[in-house]
């Protein structure tokens, strides 16, 4: 089995992401007061990560905003979140001159151990069955692009953009690497109820030098305060072969309860389970914990693991 861990290799496979046009004169000044990003600042085919936040400060949305014309961006998120990019953004546009749309858009996923990334990679112009966006990708221990455009026709599996060398992972093996370079996803670590310093996701989607927007107020004032809150992401290496589900316990050595396991996937690099939670701050790692869980059949299951910083050693 493939790891997207393993040293010098190129990996390529389809992911699902939905993706949402915002196109009109008032474009760029209506994003900039609902992201968190300074999307004013984006060039021509630039790109930047950004929330969309409530106005208590919780994540409605994390995209990342492409502008593709003087008056047009892409915003692309998690497969299944469109909707709610949509509606967070509609929710807002009053006398706005710009139109939000979904977009029937393809991505190709591409990322390499090697140092420098993936070489020779290029977007062929839009119009010509090629990528309309390429969006660059810095992982810890991981560097790539992101394709999206309209699939070519007829070829589902978007053959036509993989980059010459690339192999496609096992789905088990690519979790475990985004596991391990502690890279949160919508759905799973990033929820309507979660805190953006919760999941290290401030200094990659926050503008602090732009203007005012949604829910800029507590990300200002936890920043203020040194970024501290009751609960951080943490990385999981499971001891044994059992890979514990989305939503298994995990508790501190005294039994003090830590979190729910986020995402999970049995690693071949090292040959063990490793998983992702956001866990209260009682539990100071690196620290031993316990994982518990019950099957399907109502076997009670635990585990031990060790809590440590992310990315994984």
């Amino acid at each position: 089995m493939t790891d997207p861990s393993a040293p010098a290799a190129r990996w390529a496979r389809p992911v699902a992401r939905d993706v949402v046009e915002v196109d009109g004169p008032d474009a760029e000044a209506y994003l900039q007061g609902q992201c968190s990003q300074d999307v004013a600042a984006l060039a021509v085919g630039a790109s930047a990560e950004a929330l969309l936040l409530s106005p208590q400060g919780k994540v409605d949305a994390w995209v990342r905003c492409t502008r593709t014309g003087p008056e047009t961006f892409v915003l692309d998120t998690e497969a299944g979140w469109g909707s709610a990019v949509i509606a967070r953004l509609e929710r807002f546009k009053l006398r706005t001159r710009c139109t939000v749309r979904p977009l029937d858009w393809a991505c190709l996923s591409v990322r390499t151990t090697t140092p420098g990334g993936p070489a020779g990679l290029t977007a062929p112009a839009g119009g010509t069955g090629g990528p309309v966006v390429a969006i660059e990708v810095d992982w810890p221990g991981w560097s790539g692009f992101d394709l999206l455009g309209p699939a070519p026709e007829g070829d589902g599996t978007l053959r036509a953009w993989v980059p010459e060398g690339s192999e496609a992972p096992e789905p088990a093996a690519w979790e475990a690497g985004r596991i391990a370079a502690g890279v949160p996803v919508l759905g799973a670590e990033v929820t309507e109820a979660t805190i953006p310093a919760e999941v290290g996701l401030v200094d990659r989607t926050v503008s602090f030098a732009k203007g005012c927007y949604t829910g800029q107020e507590l990300v200002a004032r936890l920043d203020a305060r040194g970024s501290k809150v009751a609960r951080r992401l943490c990385g999981l290496v499971v001891a044994g072969d059992a890979v514990p589900p989305p939503g298994a316990e995990v508790r501190g050595e005294d039994g003090s309860a830590g979190g729910p396991v986020t995402s999970s996937a049995w690693s071949a690099v090292r040959g063990a389970p490793v998983a992702l939670a956001v866990l209260h701050r009682r539990i100071e790692v690196p620290a031993p914990v316990a994982i518990t869980w019950t099957d399907g059949d109502g076997t009670v299951r635990e585990v031990a693991a060790t809590a440590g910083a992310l990315p994984l050693g």
